[in-house]
């Protein structure tokens, strides 16, 4: 299977390390604010998030996926939702005391601009944020799904 989505798109990494297991009190606050932030945007489709995996470890990581770099901005920046207390709360309790990391990087994708493959798996990552197709023909191979992404979107 590969996973096709429509027209551009973000993929925003995100997450976070636990430096001081110890501190509890630090990086639990920071831990716990994710997935309410995941709840309160899957509940706001209008808000640009699609979907979003998670991983929890000594480093947690949140691979997500957006429908415009606008969208999550504004997002980072709305004063009535979830993020913007919970930065403030980080930066107020954490700061730069080192007990905890934050992280992200940020990407823009595109037809053309992204490869995926799924094999023995279930709807994952972006193939939940968009759809999951048969992988045959041109898409059986890397180069193949590239140029099938690249020709969806030159204009007629």
């Amino acid at each position: 299977m590969t996973a096709r989505l429509d027209g551009d798109f973000v993929v925003f990494l995100i997450g976070m390390r636990i430096n001081k297991p110890l501190r509890v009190d630090k990086w639990w606050p920071a831990a716990s604010a994710m997935p309410r932030m995941i709840r309160e945007l899957s509940r706001q489709p209008e808000l640009g998030f699609l979907h979003a995996e998670m991983w929890f470890s000594r480093t947690i990581i949140l691979v997500q996926y957006w429908r415009s770099m606008e969208q999550l901005l504004s997002y980072a920046h709305q004063r009535n939702a979830a993020h913007l207390p919970a930065w403030q709360a980080f930066n107020q309790k954490v700061g730069s005391d080192g007990s905890v990391g934050i992280w992200h990087e940020t990407y823009l994708a595109g037809p053309g601009r992204y490869e995926n493959v799924y094999v023995n798996m279930p709807a994952f990552g972006l193939g939940r944020a968009g759809s999951l197709v048969e992988a045959r023909g041109e898409l059986k191979s890397a180069s193949g799904r590239m140029q099938a992404g690249a020709a969806e979107s030159k204009p007629d």
